[in-house]
């Protein structure tokens, strides 16, 4: 469950983003975490358990330091007595920001859920830390997690499995390399399960800002796209058997891009900046 906001504070920023995010020519995403996160006061630990590739912790730091940040020092996890050491809940407990790389996600989830870093890491973003992901590290941060599944542009049974989550947030249920890999099927499959949450398919270079106040805004290359199950009507997920489609009926979805806005809480779009003004 997501940690408990103190008296007269507020969340820090939720930022998932799609993957592939641009690190050379245009870093918008990463340049504006850096800023959120105290800029030359910054101070980030990059969490890159879910890669098993020695430098993606190296590479997020030189890029962190890059972009102005104050500081920026990798945490991994190898076991899960790691995520259990002192000093290292010393040290994530001085962030101003974590970043979690991509990879698999459950290897963050199975090496991380349960953990003292885990709750901390809910505690700290309900304290005003900011909490981002990429690819796997965006998968993860949610209370009901896509583990794996297919792809595929129509929902249909058994094409995907879910799994607990970090916990951030229960409000919605991520997907990444969306476009790139077609899987709206897969995300309005996980919210046939659970019409409660709010999917969320982000394309690669593309990320989801989402503040203290719910309020969703795209930055990035890409689009978000935004499947709303609160006024399904109909499902027929009882009644097929694995590896058939689903009828879904009632779905409401958008397709938001840099400029637009989706509010978690009232769960109303916005074209936001893209919408002309009067003179």
């Amino acid at each position: 469950m997501p940690s408990k906001i103190p008296d007269g504070g507020q969340r820090g920023w939720i930022i998932p983003i799609g993957g592939a995010e641009e690190k050379e020519n245009d870093p918008a995403i990463l340049r504006r975490f850096v800023k959120l996160c105290g800029g030359l006061d910054a101070d980030i630990v990059v969490i890159p358990t879910a890669s098993r590739l020695r430098d993606t912790g190296e590479r997020y730091e030189k890029l962190f330091r890059e972009l102005g940040a104050g500081r920026a020092e990798q945490m991994d996890f190898d076991t899960r007595r790691d995520a259990e050491e002192d000093g290292r809940l010393e040290r994530l407990a001085q962030a101003t920001g974590i970043f979690l790389t991509g990879g698999n996600q459950l290897r963050i989830t199975t090496l991380l859920g349960g953990t003292p870093i885990a709750k901390l890491i809910r505690a700290r973003n309900a304290a005003g830390v900011h909490v981002a992901g990429t690819s796997a590290g965006a998968a993860v941060l949610s209370e009901h997690m896509i583990a794996f599944g297919e792809e595929g542009s129509s929902p249909r049974a058994g094409s995907v499995r879910l799994a607990p989550g970090l916990g951030l947030t229960n409000r919605f249920i991520i997907d990444q390399h969306f476009r790139q890999r077609d899987r709206f099927g897969r995300l309005s499959t996980a919210l046939a399960f659970n019409p409660f949450a709010i999917g969320i398919g982000l394309d690669e270079d593309t990320a989801a800002f989402i503040g203290p106040d719910n309020e969703l805004e795209v930055v990035g290359s890409g689009a978000v796209t935004v499947i709303d199950a609160n006024g399904l009507q109909f499902s027929s997920m009882d009644q097929v058997e694995e590896r058939q489609p689903v009828c879904l009926l009632g779905l409401t979805v958008h397709v938001l891009v840099a400029g637009a806005t989706f509010n978690l809480h009232t769960r109303r779009a916005s074209a936001g900046d893209l919408s002309p003004q009067k003179e």
